[in-house]
């Protein structure tokens, strides 16, 4: 039995071919799900086939507090502008030591929203910034 604590302090990072967007400490969306279609046959009246059609992947969004990496995301974003291209894309889970907790590989990302800080001097809140990109499925994220 593992004496590690798996949930403790985790925190994310995201690459697109290679380059570091930097850390996130929030990830939500890691998601897929199979459509399925029901198709009843005459004369069987036991059960109902379920047939897969496609498989559907959510959006990912990625939160953090504003960082000089934001720069870096603007900078993804405006290529948008000049052409689509959809590069491969990783994102790391670590504990705060920095060992790897789980890694996943995202095929043919593209960013679809960023959102910046509020910036409000009556709200001393920490300003954050939330990134949400799209994808078309998951694949070998490498070796641990």
């Amino acid at each position: 039995m593992s004496t590690e604590d798996p949930g403790s302090t985790i925190y994310f990072t995201l690459s697109i071919d290679g380059q570091s967007l930097g850390s996130f400490n929030g990830c939500e969306g890691l998601a897929s799900s199979v459509e399925v279609e029901q198709r009843h046959e005459g004369g069987n009246n036991d059960f109902v086939w379920q047939l897969p059609t496609r498989v559907v992947f959510s959006n990912i969004r990625l939160t953090r507090p504003l960082t000089p990496d934001t720069t870096r995301v603007a900078a993804w974003i405006s290529e948008v502008a000049t052409g689509v291209t959809r590069p491969t894309a990783q994102i790391s889970a670590l504990r705060a030591d920095g060992s790897l907790v789980a890694r996943w590989g995202l095929v043919d990302v593209l960013p679809v929203s960023w959102t910046g800080p509020t910036l409000d001097p009556g709200n001393p809140s920490v300003a954050t910034e939330v990134l949400e990109i799209a994808h078309h499925g998951f694949t070998d994220a490498g070796a641990a």
